[in-house]
């Protein structure tokens, strides 16, 4: 299941780092993409469920994610 987002207050590389290390804790992700030009987030994952732990710690980090 991909699902699709805008990751707003992303504006620089450490930025994406940060995300990137925190989606690569979560089990029952797939794959994902990541690009700070176009501001989108990519998430591939196993279970829908897992998607609001996507949401969860990556809000947690300071961004807001809105469903493209």
């Amino acid at each position: 299941m991909k699902m699709e987002f805008i990751v707003n207050g992303m504006k620089c590389d450490g930025c994406v780092n940060r995300i990137k290390n925190v989606l690569s804790s979560i089990k029952g992700i797939k794959a994902y993409d990541i690009s700070l030009e176009n501001k989108k987030l990519v998430v591939d994952v196993k279970k829908e469920k897992v998607i609001n732990e996507v949401i969860k710690k990556v809000e947690a980090l300071g961004f807001t994610l809105d469903k493209c």
